[in-house]
């Protein structure tokens, strides 16, 4: 099984955020369990010299996007036996940062093609390709769009994971053909278009063969509108091809025993001894009061209202009363951080503020804290609460997305398996009360060596996260129907056929119909139902044959109502003996049309037209049968030759009458047709639906 991760970054390569770390570390763990992996990302400037040094150019050549033939060039390197390769391009990469430029739709959607492109030259043709965030949303739309002509990329399957959707890569709907190089239809269709832009998510979603998020709360998370950032509804429409997997940690990465980092190293067995002299040296390094008895409170975050900053900021006078000391470590909105340096100023020896982040000195607070605290409003994954884990230190979390699935709060009575604390609402006090339930636990020591015995042990490696996805990426290899692609042509026309079938004759859900074409042919019904008698003499019957009234009775409480048998019954009329068949004739006539008229009405108008020329015939041979059964009760009182002149009089006045009730009908159903169906996402829009 070939697996190719395309990404926007990847660690250690170049990092923003929580998604370099899954690319850098999922493929490892991937090919420990026999998968072959290989990664593609953009050649950043910000790429380290060592790397680019190491690299090997494999390929130049061009990439069509719209009425541009842009550059492509290859580069190639090994990382930890694993393939690396990096999309060269100094137009759209050569830049200080990696987001957030006016052409960022263009930078990626080239990416997207780019990767796709490369597979003709590289030496590795994936069975999957594994595409992440809405800055590979394209990938997808180009693989079945464009690429899937090609014989060579027949049966890849694409993978797509969310790791974010409040990152979704909206843009204007005036780039769909000019700056991406797709068919406009898409745009009109729903593939790519989400409330009248383009969205580059949507579009991942839309054309994957399988989607995950990265935990099983959060995919349960987005299907509501508080998560869901506008695409809640159609994440509830791909709820049979998306599931959870949890993301792991890099425990090699991030091991206490072995972290350069860190000026006193341990692992479990030994936590207890010098975790707390790592306790100290953070103390001393950031000017706080040097006491092991006092609880460090740690946040390694990004200062924006998502991470639930508010909370904190309302509650910290209130934790300040408590003995504890507070170290955060982060960036992020300008209101936050003068609301935390202000906090510090106050508290001299309590508080420490470091707007900025070290890599370093982010390990050394997870490694010397005691507590950590993430009151996220949401939280796809999260890894923070997992390293604080590894490290020793006991989380406090709010209950949603990732940190839900990953820590157990502890209880000492119901849960003493528990690895942290959790809240469930996102109220301040309630992060308070949790902090103070900790800060309880922390001075009864056996209960809290417990707390991070348990912490420790949890098992967040790689290795079970590895696993899920080498089952998932072989069941949509070996499952050719779990795809979500747009409708041919051919396919529209066969449910055309197939809605004329139904329109003939099956069966289907009644709906409202045309109140005239009800009145119309009701009244039909019971005026056939009033002239006829109990005892008439079949036209083509050689003997007259009478039923007992009792029997006409059991006869009809019995009779069936399909229009099947219904309509079987119209075609040999002659052969009909009684007149309580001709009643029921009458009746089976209206409930037919009733329901023929419910099914036209779920049709389009070409459709409803060539059902309505059906219907129209059907219905001028039932009109015919009820005239010709009330006219043999004259037929058997006189003379032969009367009763033949007498039928045919009958048979032209009922034409007339079937043809103006046909007319009338197909006038009501036409009228009260829809204009336009709706269509669900993910199909293509047909040529009758432009016309």
């Amino acid at each position: 099984m070939k697996v190719l991760f395309v990404a926007s970054e990847a660690a250690p390569f170049i990092k923003t955020g929580g998604l370099a770390d899954v690319m850098g570390a999922l493929p490892k763990a991937l090919q420990a369990l026999g998968v072959e992996p290989a990664l593609v990302i953009p050649n950043y400037e910000g790429v380290g010299e060592e790397y680019k040094n190491a690299m090997e150019t494999v390929f130049e050549g061009s990439v069509d996007l719209s009425w541009r033939n842009q550059y492509l060039g290859v580069k190639k390197l090994v990382q930890d036996g694993i393939p690396v390769y990096f999309i060269d391009n100094e137009y759209y990469f050569k830049r200080d940062k990696l987001y957030g430029y006016d052409d960022d739709a263009e930078r990626f959607a080239y990416f997207s093609k780019a990767a796709l492109t490369m597979l003709h030259y590289i030496d590795f043709k994936p069975d999957v390709i594994h595409t992440n965030d809405w800055h590979t949303g394209l990938l997808g739309a180009y693989l079945k769009e464009d690429f899937m002509q090609d014989p060579y990329f027949q049966g890849m399957k694409n993978v797509y994971t969310i790791h974010n959707l409040k990152y979704q890569g909206v843009f204007g709907r005036n780039i769909v053909e000019d700056v991406l190089g797709l068919p406009l239809h898409l745009l009109y269709n729903g593939n790519i278009e989400n409330d009248g832009d383009v969205n580059f998510m949507k579009a991942g979603m839309c054309y994957a063969d399988f989607i995950t998020t990265v935990s099983p709360s959060y995919a349960e998370e987005i299907t509501y509108p508080y998560f869901g950032e506008g695409l809640e509804d159609y994440v509830a429409l791909c709820a049979g091809k998306i599931s959870g997997i949890l993301n792991g940690l890099d425990e090699q990465e991030y091991n206490p025993e072995t972290d350069p980092h860190i000026p006193v190293r341990f692992d479990a067995s030994n936590v207890l001894v010098k975790k707390p002299l790592a306790k100290e040296a953070l103390q001393r390094e950031l000017g706080l009061t040097v006491n092991r008895e006092i609880p460090v409170v740690g946040m390694i975050t990004r200062l924006v209202e998502a991470k639930g900053l508010d909370l904190v900021m309302h509650i910290m006078d209130e934790l300040m009363e408590e003995q504890v000391q507070l170290v955060v470590v982060g960036t992020g909105d300008e209101e936050y951080a003068n609301a935390l340096r202000e906090l510090a100023w106050r508290h001299p020896g309590s508080v420490s503020v470091n707007i900025l982040f070290n890599e370093g000195l982010a390990r050394r607070v997870y490694a010397g804290a005691d507590m950590f605290i993430m009151p996220s409003r949401y939280e796809a994954c999260g890894l923070s609460q997992m390293i604080a884990m590894r490290y020793g230190t006991v989380p406090v979390v709010r209950e949603t997305g990732g940190l839900k699935d990953s820590v157990i709060n502890f209880d000492k009575y119901n849960t003493p398996e528990g690895n942290g604390f959790s809240f469930a609402n996102f109220n301040a006090h309630e992060l308070l009360f949790t902090i103070k339930r900790g800060l309880t636990c922390f001075a009864e020591k056996p209960l809290w060596e417990k707390i991070v015995y348990n912490a420790m042990h949890s098992d967040n490696s790689w290795n079970r996260s590895a696993q899920a996805y080498a089952d998932l990426y072989a069941k949509v290899v070996e499952d050719n129907t779990a795809t979500v692609e747009s409708v041919s042509e051919e396919q529209v026309e066969e449910a055309t056929e197939e809605i004329l079938a139904a329109v003939k004759g099956e069966e289907t859900a009644e709906e409202p119909v045309n109140a005239v074409v009800v009145a119309a042919e009701t009244a039909e019904a019971e005026k056939a139902a009033q002239t006829a008698d109990e005892e008439v003499i079949a036209e083509a019957a050689p003997e007259t044959e009478q039923a007992p009234a009792a029997e006409t009775k059991a006869e009809e409480d019995k009779a069936p109502e399909k229009p099947e048998e219904a309509e079987a019954a119209a075609e040999p009329a002659k052969k009909k003996t009684t007149a309580k068949r001709t009643t029921k004739k009458a009746a089976d006539k209206a409930t037919e049309t009733k329901k023929t008229a419910a099914k036209k009405t779920t049709a389009k108008k070409a459709t409803s037209k060539k059902s309505t020329a059906a219907t129209e015939e059907e219905t001028t041979v039932k009109k015919t049968t009820a005239k010709k059964a009330t006219s043999k009760k004259s037929a058997a009182a006189t003379e032969e030759g009367t009763a033949a002149k007498k039928t045919s009089a009958r048979k032209t006045t009922a034409k007339k009458k079937a043809d103006t009730t046909a007319e009338v009908t197909t006038e009501a159903v036409e009228a009260t047709a829809p204009k336009k169906r709706g269509r669900k996402p993910g199909t293509k829009t047909t040529k009758k639906d432009a016309e």
